[in-house]
């Protein structure tokens, strides 16, 4: 079901001149990645890690007004020195976007949409660690537009990464 970003209602076929409209078209794991290299020891011997995460948002476009939103977490998790899991998970959408001024697509793109994925990506991340044999890691909430500004304050393209930790 498409959905407009202002209301969370269904997107009318023939939108009003003038509305500013994102419609996702599709979301789906792109790429998805764990790693237990100490299994089974790191099973047995359980300490709790110390978590290293990185968050990326990059987009593509398809065609006029459509583009791919790709949201990538990735966890390093290390105790005593050494690894104990590795996850990397990218999750994207298929968005169409129309009536937006080049600063509102920005936000869209590259704030709006990552918001929007981001609960179902924490929920792939957090079930890989389960299923891995760990707690599951619940990743807070992220500001997409404040890694947006400090992204463009570093003097980065959006897109190519930045470390939280």
């Amino acid at each position: 079901m498409a959905s407009d970003l202002t209301n969370g209602q269904a997107a009318p076929a023939n939108p009003p001149p003038g509305t500013v409209q994102l419609v996702v078209n599709a979301q789906y794991v792109k790429d998805l990645s764990f790693e237990n290299p100490r299994a089974p020891q790191s099973l047995i011997d359980q300490k709790q890690p110390e978590v290293a995460l990185n968050v990326d948002v990059g987009a593509n476009r398809l065609a006029p007004d459509v583009y791919e939103v790709a949201l990538t977490l990735g966890a390093n998790a290390k105790a005593g020195g050494e690894a104990v899991f590795m996850v990397e998970l990218i999750y994207a959408a298929v968005v169409t976007i129309t009536g937006a001024s080049e600063d509102q697509l920005a936000q869209m793109i590259l704030v709006d949409t990552p918001h929007m994925l981001f609960p179902y990506a924490r929920s792939i991340v957090s079930n890989a660690t389960r299923d891995g044999g760990f707690p599951p890691l619940m990743i807070n909430p992220i500001d997409f537009a404040e890694l947006l500004r400090r992204q463009q304050a570093e003097g980065h393209k959006p897109g190519n990464g930045t470390a939280l930790a």
